[in-house]
């Protein structure tokens, strides 16, 4: 399995039409082949700073996601709608190797 947090910070005046931008890529990924989890979040103290939580099977199911086309309307304005570059850190699941 292959997890990333990739985190997403609209400019205060763009946060509404980011938002709706992300959440319409929500269903489309979900469906995508290696999808396991897809979820957006908004931090709790800062409305402008979208967090997506996901799990692929592998990264080249990652890889085959940053290329589809329901990206685009998103990825097309993303230096005008967002404050800083995109960040992804990927995880590495520790528990599962704990008793």
């Amino acid at each position: 399995m292959y997890t990333i947090l990739g985190t997403v910070t609209a400019r205060p005046e763009t946060r509404d039409e980011l938002f709706v931008l992300l959440q319409a890529q929500v269903a489309p990924t979900r469906a995508e082949a290696g999808c396991i989890d897809y979820d957006l979040h908004v931090d709790a103290a800062d409305p402008c700073v979208f967090v997506f939580y996901e799990n692929w099977t592998d990264r080249a199911a990652l890889d085959a996601h940053l290329a589809m086309p329901h990206l685009r309307p998103l990825l097309s304005q993303i230096d005008r709608l967002l404050a800083c570059p995109v960040e992804i850190r990927p995880l590495t699941l520790l528990s599962a190797q704990v008793g």
